[in-house]
């Protein structure tokens, strides 16, 4: 069961949509990473090795969310103008290819402004949304209170929106393919622990738990003693069990499910024809 019905995605995959074409000093392309230099006047040398690794596994989920900015250089190939960070996490991640914008001037002024009044038009995914907020502040030093003036939103609104992208990558997969709302999602950014955090989206698509119902079982986590008792959440697994139910799924290729009680459990596993249950049998046992 799916909390909402999976969309079409715009930015990232549709980048074009907030590129302004009109303008003879910009264009939009994907170009191959290799081809891209980072700019030797960069002022920032050093990239906290941990915030790649996000970055990287957050594009392999989603794939990348905003563009870098370049400008072709006169030897060939491109020079970053903004970006380096995505374009380093990109290249990590695997990518051939990149998207970018490709400016033949240095007016980067009119370039964010076209941003900021597609990005108001756009039907966007609530981590698009984030995405084409981060490249504002991050690429266009604008401030958290002027992109609040510029796209008409409060700051707290900028605020949470960015938020969004400090979810662990397979939770953006969830909230980028319409599986989970921006609410349920917003609930887990207050749980520390990843795999916990991720436990709980993927009970939340798959038993259809309301937003409250998150915002409980967080609040749980978190040793919270107002939060409701509610024995539908009660019922939390250790995160070993969890991935030791996902190990023999991935080992099988059949749902498995683990009850664990007391140091005590049994371990199911479905088939649906005698076929697979021979398949399942040899897999262990031959």
């Amino acid at each position: 069961m799916t909390i909402m019905a999976q969309r079409k995605s715009g930015l990232g995959r549709g980048l074009e949509s907030l590129i302004p074409s009109a303008t003879e000093t910009t264009e939009f392309d994907h170009i191959p990473v290799e081809d891209v230099r980072p700019n030797p006047h960069q002022p920032r040398m050093v990239f906290d090795e941990e915030s790649l690794s996000s970055l990287a596994a957050s594009i392999s989920e989603v794939g990348l969310l905003q563009p870098i900015v370049v400008r072709q250089a006169e030897d060939g190939g491109y020079l970053l103008v903004a970006g380096e960070r995505r374009w380093r996490a990109a290249k990590r991640a695997g990518l051939s290819e990149i998207p970018a914008v490709i400016r033949q001037s240095d007016d980067a002024g009119s370039l964010a402004a076209a941003l900021v009044e597609n990005l108001q038009r756009q039907d966007l995914s609530p981590l698009e949304e984030a995405a084409a907020f981060s490249q504002l502040l991050e690429d266009f030093g604008m401030t958290h209170e002027e992109l609040a003036e510029r796209v008409g939103k409060s700051r707290p609104v900028i605020t949470n929106t960015l938020r969004l992208l400090q979810l662990p990558p397979a939770i953006q997969g969830m909230l980028e393919r319409g599986e989970l709302s921006a609410g349920h999602a917003r609930a887990l950014l207050g749980v520390d622990d990843r795999k916990y955090a991720e436990h709980i989206a993927g009970r939340a698509v798959t038993e259809g738990w309301s937003v409250r119902q998150v915002e409980e079982a967080a609040r749980l986590r978190q040793g919270d003693p107002t939060a409701k008792v509610n024995r539908r959440i009660r019922e939390v697994r250790p995160v070993e069990i969890i991935e030791l139910e996902q190990r023999l799924m991935d080992q099988v290729g059949s749902k498995v499910q683990i009850s664990y009680r007391n140091h005590k459990g049994k371990v199911q596993i479905d088939f649906d024809s005698l076929e697979e249950l021979e398949r399942i049998y040899r897999r262990f046992f031959t």
